[in-house]
C-alpha cells in the first residue's frame, strides 16, 4: 500500500518540524501548515489518512476545526496535541467533535510512533473497505445498466407490436418519442423523467392490438360505434401495463389511458380537463395528433408540416394544453429536423 498522506496543524513552526521528524520512521507524507483555515479547506478537498492538530490557534483553533472537517469527514483519524495543563473540558469537547486520540505535550517519539502506526492500521482497513465498497458499487451499477438496457429494448420490442396491424404505426411511434422527449425537456423535467416517458411513450397505442383491422385501416369515416371500439385502445393498453412493477411500464399504462384527453374535457377515455389529465397524456397528445396529421393513413393523405403546426396552435386551450403548445411551437424547427431524420426509417 502506497504511503498514507497527513497534515499537520500547528502555528508554531518547531513543532511541525519535530513532528515531521518523529515521522520518518513511519510510512506517511505530512504536509504542514499554519493556517488552520487554509488547512480545512485542503483537507476537505483532499482527504487525508490523517490529520495531527494543535488545540491553541488562531483564527480557528483545534476544536472548531474538526466540528467543521467532520462536517464532511467522519473516518479520517484526528490527533489532537495537547497541553498538559489543559484542562479537562477541553478534551471532553474534542471528543464530541470528533477527535479520535490525544498526544501531550512534550511529545514522546515513542508514544507519538504507537499511537500513529495503531491509527495508520485502522486507516489501512477502511481503505480496504471503501475500496471494495467501491468495486461492489460498480459491480451493482454495471447490473443495474445492463438490467435497465434490457427493460428499455423489451418495451421498444412492445411498441412495435403495433406494427402488426399498421404499417405505419412503426415510424410513428419513434417520431412520437422523440417528440415526447423534446417538450418533457423544455418543460423541465428530469433527466430520469424524460428517459422514462421516451420509452413509455412507444406504448401509447399498445391497445390496438385488441382493435380490429377493418376498423384499424378502413379507408373512409368510422361510424359511431365503430369508433366506440376504437376508442377501447386507450383502456385496453392501460389494462396490458398497469400491474407492472417497471417504472417504464407504469409510465406506459398512465400514456396509453389519458393521451386522447382533450383539456377542455371532451377527450377520452374518462373526459378529464386541464391538470386533471397526467402531464405524459397532455405531452403525448401533441406528439401524438401532430404526427399523425404529417403521416398517410388508410382514411387521409399526408399534411404537410406548416398546416400541422397551424392545427396544433388552433386546438390550444381546446385540445391540447396551452403551454406545452407554446413550448412546442417555440421548438419547431427541432421539430422539423426530428420529423425529416426519422420520416425515412
Amino acid at each position: 500500500m502506497d504511503n498514507f498522506k497527513a497534515i499537520s496543524i500547528d502555528d508554531n513552526h518547531i513543532n511541525l518540524m519535530l513532528l515531521q521528524k518523529y515521522a520518518r520512521k513511519l510510512p506517511i507524507d505530512i504536509a504542514n501548515y499554519t493556517d488552520p483555515v487554509k488547512a480545512l479547506s485542503d483537507a476537505c478537498a483532499n482527504e487525508p489518512d490523517i490529520i495531527f492538530i494543535d488545540y491553541m490557534m488562531p483564527e480557528m483553533n483545534g476544536i472548531e476545526f474538526i466540528r467543521e472537517f467532520r462536517k464532511q469527514n467522519s473516518n479520517t483519524p484526528i490527533i489532537m496535541v495537547t497541553a498538559v495543563s489543559d484542562d479537562q473540558k477541553i478534551k471532553i469537547d474534542a471528543l464530541e467533535a470528533g477527535v479520535t486520540d490525544f498526544l501531550i505535550k512534550p511529545i514522546n517519539s515513542i508514544e507519538f510512533i504507537a499511537r500513529t502506526r495503531n491509527l495508520l492500521e485502522m486507516r489501512k482497513f477502511q481503505r480496504i473497505v471503501q475500496d471494495k465498497a467501491l468495486l461492489l458499487q460498480e459491480e451493482v451499477n454495471k447490473a443495474t445498466q445492463k438490467i435497465l438496457e434490457r427493460e428499455e429494448e423489451t418495451i421498444m420490442v412492445l411498441g412495435k407490436i403495433s406494427e402488426l396491424k399498421d404499417i405505419e404505426t412503426g415510424h410513428h411511434i419513434l417520431r412520437v418519442a422523440y417528440y415526447s422527449k423534446l417538450l418533457a425537456t423544455e418543460l423541465g423535467m428530469s433527466e430520469e423523467e424524460i428517459q422514462v416517458l421516451f420509452y413509455a411513450s412507444q406504448l401509447h397505442d399498445i391497445g390496438k392490438v385488441g382493435t380490429p383491422e377493418t376498423i384499424l385501416l378502413k379507408p373512409g369515416k368510422l361510424t359511431f360505434d365503430e369508433f366506440e371500439i376504437m376508442k377501447q385502445h386507450a383502456v385496453n393498453g392501460y389494462k396490458i401495463l398497469k400491474n407492472t412493477s417497471s417504472k417504464y411500464l407504469k409510465a406506459g399504462s398512465i400514456v396509453a389511458l389519458s393521451h386522447h384527453e382533450w383539456v377542455n374535457g371532451t377527450g377520452y377515455p374518462k373526459g378529464q380537463k386541464n391538470k386533471e389529465i397526467p402531464v405524459y397524456g397532455r405531452i403525448l397528445a401533441i406528439a401524438d395528433c401532430f404526427d399523425a396529421l404529417l403521416s398517410k393513413r388508410p382514411y387521409k393523405e399526408r399534411w404537410s408540416f406548416d398546416e400541422a403546426m397551424a392545427y396544433i396552435v388552433h386546438e390550444k386551450g381546446i385540445h391540447f394544453d396551452s403551454e406545452l403548445v407554446d413550448l412546442f411551437i417555440a421548438k419547431k424547427d427541432e421539430v422539423k429536423k426530428i420529423g425529416e431524420s426519422l420520416m425515412d426509417l
